[in-house]
């Protein structure tokens, strides 16, 4: 059966109507939150359930997997929504087309409903089997847990060495003492979780996002296993967006409530740099030198300076006035749900960034 086979029949298995119990009513509120992206998984799904299964079972509290088909082309959505059939811990939530790894982890986040949520990748580059090492460091009382790939297995030039690179910049740059801020595999607090906003592919820096909240982090050393069932979809071309994104964060971190010092500061240099030059015309006009022949190209200099030095001062004012309307507006989602799918309900149509009612 093809992939469009499977989505016309589950496509007339929906209802007419939504059920009238809300998606977050389905089961009982859920202590541990297991979100897994996926794109393209059909061969790894039935393995990594088990897995995910097995481990969440062992901790002898409510939990639910929240599997995020990402727009996926092959048969996974039918495989994902056959697994929310039969056991009731599961929950699909379909988008509408492929929007990328960091809106798929937001829309898990945002329909995440327990107290500790846990995020993987779901090609099982990820062993399932070493969930309690980061649950025993949320127990410890940390907010923020990340895997840390200690003995890479992967390409050295295209792989291992932009990612040392890009970690000890982000680290240099961040403050967070985390050596491996690339990979998914992460436990978070939810009350954390609740006061960061992705954007972009920013799901690589929720670490130095959640420092800036003042969260508590810490890492955990885990393996580094090539995808068994498919290629890696990363290569050399995602540490520039990592540098790029960096400047991003960086800003974020440093400047978001305070703009005007960054471009204050370039502003000040500016206009200092042009009055020095002007200055030194002033008293080379009043000696009776010609200011155009002798020195024309300082001239035009000091005066470049001195509206770059205005430029950076009006960027400033208008950034200040930005961050203000960032904090004050409402946020908006990076993202579109097509359905949430458990057991035989569908609900269709839902809201990003849905607020769940806590107990």
């Amino acid at each position: 059966m093809t992939a469009s086979s499977v989505q016309n029949t589950l496509t007339t298995k929906t209802p007419e109507a939504s059920p009238t119990v809300e998606w977050y009513e389905a089961t009982e509120m859920p202590y541990y939150s297991m979100v897994v992206p996926m794109y393209n998984e059909v061969d790894s799904i039935q393995e990594l359930y088990e897995g995910l299964s097995r481990n969440l079972a062992a901790f002898g509290k409510p939990y639910e997997i929240i599997f995020i088909n990402d727009g996926s082309k092959d048969d996974t959505y039918a495989q994902l929504c056959g697994l929310a059939e039969k056991d009731p811990h599961v929950f699909v939530i379909n988008l509408r087309r492929n929007f990328g790894q960091t809106p798929a982890l937001a829309a898990g986040f945002d329909h995440a409903r327990g107290e500790v949520i846990i995020a993987m990748d779901g090609d099982l580059q990820h062993d399932p089997n070493e969930l309690p090492k980061f649950i025993a460091k949320i127990d410890e009382g940390f907010d923020v847990v990340s895997g840390w790939r200690e003995r890479r297995v992967d390409g050295l030039f295209l792989r291992r060495i932009p990612s040392k690179c890009a970690n000890w910049l982000i680290r240099k740059i961040s403050k967070v003492d985390v050596h491996d801020f690339g990979t998914t595999f992460k436990a978070y607090r939810r009350d954390l979780l609740e006061h960061i906003t992705l954007y972009g592919d920013n799901h690589r820096f929720i670490p130095a996002l959640a420092y800036m909240a003042g969260a508590k982090i810490t890492e955990v050393p885990i393996k580094n296993i090539n995808a068994p069932y498919r290629a890696s979809n990363y290569g050399i071309g995602r540490t520039f967006r990592v540098m790029l994104d960096l400047m991003t964060i960086k800003f974020l971190n440093s400047y978001l409530t305070r703009p005007i010092h960054l471009f204050g500061k370039f502003g000040l240099m500016s206009l200092a740099l042009s009055m020095v030059g002007l200055v030194f015309l002033l008293v080379r006009k009043i000696m009776g030198v010609s200011i155009m022949i002798e020195h024309g190209p300082l001239l035009v200099v000091s005066v470049m300076l001195f509206m770059m030095g205005l430029v950076f001062f009006s960027t400033g004012l208008l950034a200040e006035l930005i961050s203000r309307v960032y904090f004050e507006s409402q946020r908006k989602s990076i993202y579109t749900v097509r359905e949430i799918r458990h057991d035989s309900r569908v609900w269709r149509g839902r809201p990003g960034r849905p607020i769940v009612p806590r107990e």
